[in-house]
């Protein structure tokens, strides 16, 4: 079963819905792109997804979550052994978010594909997601688009991608990687 919701539901919807979904035995994918859940409402659906076993495609485009949201999903990631697919694009994401997506990406062994694009990741955050790459046997497509990744961060994703053998897709577009950044990768 699918589900698409594009209404704002907000922090008070994204709360009601994580209740739901601590009990749903049927729900595999849930569209919350662009309801403007924030911090708040990402932490209802984390906490949600810590006991669900059904959910494998989640979309949380554009939801304002922030730092705060990021670490409450990356959370949930780390123990979390059903989610597969996951779009935190467009999210207000920075470093601090992204050392948390890169934590829990170090020990899950289910998530297929990361779309964190569009967001305000930097080479510090970055270089948190490469230390998961090296380590991480499953995840297969990384969009790390229109962040604010440079030079630094590009080489430590070119090094960790020397002994990963699963990413087959990856997405620096728009950031600011320069020559050295290209040279390295």
């Amino acid at each position: 079963m699918h589900s698409l919701l594009q209404n704002s539901i907000g922090e008070e919807g994204a709360t009601a819905l994580g209740v739901a979904l601590k009990v749903n035995t049927v729900l595999t994918t849930l569209d919350l792109g662009g309801n403007y859940i924030r911090a708040e409402g990402a932490a209802a659906i984390a906490e949600a997804l810590r006991g669900n076993g059904v959910l494998t495609d989640l979309n949380l485009w554009a939801n304002g979550i922030g730092d705060e949201g990021a670490k409450a999903i990356g959370e949930v990631l780390a123990v979390n052994g059903v989610l597969k697919n996951l779009d935190l694009g467009e999210n207000e994401i920075g470093d601090e978010g992204a050392k948390a997506i890169g934590g829990a990406l170090a020990v899950n062994a289910v998530l297929n594909t990361l779309y964190i694009d569009n967001n305000e990741i930097g080479d510090e955050g970055v270089e948190a997601l490469a230390s998961a790459l090296r380590v991480n046997g499953v995840l297969k497509i990384l969009n790390l688009g229109d962040n604010s990744i440079r030079a630094e961060g590009a080489a430590a994703i070119a090094e960790a991608l020397r002994g990963n053998r699963v990413l087959t897709t990856l997405d620096l577009e728009r950031n600011d990687i320069g020559k050295e950044g290209a040279a390295a990768l």
